[in-house]
Order: structure tokens, then sequence, then C-alpha cells
């Protein structure tokens, strides 16, 4: 199952691609899909979402060899995505994935059992506010115990930091069961050695079904991934699954598969993924 375990990002902070590029790529994914790129106004939003559905698409086929014009990608009621195509990946139990953007990144995960979540988050806050200004209006998400750990962090950017370690495991949690974007982040508690053996209380409750791993992408930016039961999973996203209730060995096989690290890719090999390794976009020098 290690196969199905992937970590992709792209780092789109150089990437300055012309409009025609952008329709161009565009044009490459299906009709229903264009529509949640196009909607967005500044160019910087277009790209990040562009890039999220080329990632979406790149790694269903390059993990389970599934025809590019044969995948189907949908979304739940609360926005998560997942794939449709009945057949797929019948060597995976319960092949899942999950998409993140914020700041210079777009990044993907996936998971052959287990449910995955992934969240990244960047230290930028809004100009005009200090730290603690931008801090507090996140207040009633944390645990009196997470809030005391990240007001107490020492400077600004030590408070900030701590701040984006906990919010982005939240976020990966929230994502990973499918309940809509800040849902029951307060209903979540983590707790850590020096941000390793990661732990969550839910509900009060320790929980053993439950792993999270965090990463620094570049300077400025922190990723989370978290891979849980996918009884968990929310009503509406459970029914998407192959599989919600697996026997403990083969969950325990799921839960403790090795993590991997990030690997970087651009959006020219996303869409040679996609449509092979000769394939251009033509016109366009700025897109490398």
């Amino acid at each position: 199952m290690e196969k199905g375990v992937q970590r992709w990002v792209v780092d789109i902070s150089k990437w300055d691609p012309s409009p025609n590029y952008i329709c161009s790529a565009l044009s490459l994914l299906p009709q229903h899909q264009r529509s949640f790129v196009t909607r967005f106004v500044r160019v910087e939003d277009r790209k990040r979402a562009l890039v999220s559905r080329l990632l979406q698409y790149a790694l269903v086929h390059e993990v389970l060899g599934i025809p590019f014009d044969e995948i189907t990608i949908n979304r739940t009621l609360e926005g998560k995505p997942y794939l449709e195509n009945d057949n797929a990946g019948l060597e995976f139990p319960n092949f899942n994935f999950n998409v993140s953007h914020h700041g210079d990144y777009v990044a993907i995960a996936s998971e052959p059992l287990c449910l995955v979540g992934l969240d990244i988050v960047s230290y930028d806050i809004p100009p005009k506010e200090t730290v603690l200004e931008f801090i507090q209006k996140f207040s009633s998400y944390f645990s009196s115990l997470e809030w005391d750990n990240i007001v107490n962090a020492g400077s600004c950017d030590g408070i900030l930091a701590e701040f984006n370690r906990y919010w982005c495991l939240k976020e990966a949690y929230v994502k990973a069961i499918g309940s809509g974007l800040a849902y029951g982040l307060d209903k979540v508690e983590f707790h850590h050695i020096r941000w390793t053996n990661i732990s969550v209380k839910i509900n009060g409750e320790d929980t053993r079904e439950w792993r999270f791993w965090l990463f620094e992408l570049g300077k400025g930016h922190w990723a989370s991934i978290a891979r849980g039961h996918p009884r968990s999973a929310t009503e509406s996203y459970r029914k998407t699954l192959k599989g919600s209730e697996f026997n403990l060995e083969e969950f325990h096989k799921g839960l403790h598969l090795p993590n991997v690290d990030f690997v970087s890719r651009t959006v020219e090999e996303l869409i040679s993924v996609l449509h092979g390794e000769a394939y251009n976009i033509p016109g366009d020098k700025r897109n490398t």
C-alpha cells in the first residue's frame, strides 16, 4: 500500500504564466472544473486554483493509472474533493486525497486506507495588525492549554509560529474528516513533545486512531498532515469512500505506513504526467 502514500508540492512564487498560458492550461481540465478557477479575480488566486486541480488529476493518473479523460473528481456539499471512479485503485482499500494552498505553495497528499488531511499556512498577517491583534480573532478555536502555549511562546515571531503550527494541525484534521473549514476546531486539542510525537484529544478524549506530522515548507510556511480512521469522516464524505470500517490489523497497517517527504513538482511536470512528456503549451516563455 505504500505507493498510495504521496506528498507533492508546487512552489508557485516564481511561476509567472501569461493569461494565454492560463487559458490554455485551463482547457486541459474537464469543463466542470474550469469554473472553480475562473471565478477568482486575482491572478494569484487563479494560479493556486489551477495548480490545485492539475495536482489532483496528475496524482490520480500517476498513482492509480486511470486515463486522464476517465478521471472523475467531484466535491461533497462541504467542498471536499473526492475521486468518484467506482473501480479506482483496486490495489488500495480506500484511496483518498486532500489539497491545500496558501502563500507560495500548493500541495496534495494521498493515503491508501486512512483519511488524509493537509493544510498549509504562511506567516503573512494583514498589514497594520500586530501579531497579538491578528491571533486574538481566533482565540475561541483553541483550548486554554493551546492558547497559553501560543501567547507564552516568547517573541512575536515565536508566537506567530506557535499559532500557525496549532492552526494548521487543526485544519488538517477537519479537512481529513470532510467538515467545513473552521467547523469543530475547538473540539480538538493537540499535545506534542517539541512538535514531535503529536497526539490529539477529541472532545476531551484521547484517541489512538490519528497520527499527525508537521513540515516546514521553505521560509515562512508550515504544512501539516493528518492521518486517521475512515469512520471519523462526516456522513457526506463517508458516502464517497470505498469503506469506513476495517479490522484492527488492516487499520493499524494503514495508520502506521511510513510517512514520506514532500516531492517538489512543477506545473510543466504535472501537464506532462497528464498528456505525455512531449506535450507543451505553446506561445509562452514564462512557464518554467
